[in-house]
C-alpha cells in the first residue's frame, strides 16, 4: 500500500473494512493530513496481499480496523505506533544491511513518486496519486534515477 498507492502510514493504520469496495476494486477514505476524501484503485497485487494478511496474518478480532497489533493487547495501531520500528526489526532478522541514515515508511512515498516519474507520468498525476492538494508539494518527492539520467545523456559519437 505504501509503494503502490503512496499511502501515508497514518492512513494505512486507520483503514477499516468500510474503506474497501471489493466489488468495484477501490479504496476510499479521508486522508489524515488534508481531510480530503480520496479514492484509489485497489490494485490486484495490493488486494491479494491484503487478502493474504486477513486469512493468514491478522490476529482474530472483531475490530473494524484492517491492520492490528500482533502483540497483546490485540487492537488497532495508535497514531503513536511507528511502523518504521517494525520494518527495522524484520530487516535485522532478514540480515538486510541497515544504513546509518534513518529512513521511515514515508520514504516509500518518495520511491513511488520517482517510479511514476520514470514511467513518464505527468507531475499532476503524481500529485493526485500522492494526495497532494497542490503540485507545489510534489517536486520534493521526485528523485533522479539512473534510468531518467540516461535519457538525458548525449551520445558522444553523434556530432552536434
Amino acid at each position: 500500500m505504501f509503494t503502490h498507492l503512496g499511502l501515508r502510514g497514518i492512513d494505512v493504520k486507520r483503514l477499516t473494512f468500510e474503506n474497501f469496495n471489493w466489488n468495484e476494486n477501490y479504496i476510499e477514505f479521508s486522508q489524515s493530513k488534508t481531510s480530503a476524501l480520496i479514492r484509489l484503485p485497489l490494485l490486484k497485487d495490493v488486494g491479494w496481499a491484503i487478502i493474504d494478511y486477513l486469512k493468514n496474518g491478522r490476529p482474530a478480532s472483531d475490530s473494524q480496523f484492517v491492520f492490528l497489533r500482533h502483540l497483546a493487547p490485540i487492537e488497532p495501531f495508535s497514531d503513536e505506533d511507528h511502523l518504521h520500528q517494525m520494518i527495522m526489526k524484520y530487516m535485522r532478522l532478514a540480515k538486510i544491511r541497515i544504513s546509518g541514515k534513518k529512513v521511515g515508511m514515508h520514504s516509500l512515498r518518495h520511491t513511488l513518486a520517482t517510479t511514476l516519474l520514470e514511467q513518464h507520468q505527468p507531475i499532476e498525476r503524481i500529485a493526485d496519486i500522492l494526495g497532494h492538494q497542490s503540485i507545489e508539494s510534489t517536486p520534493v518527492y521526485l528523485k533522479s534515477s539512473l534510468g531518467l539520467l540516461s535519457e538525458c545523456a548525449l551520445d558522444p559519437e553523434v556530432q552536434p
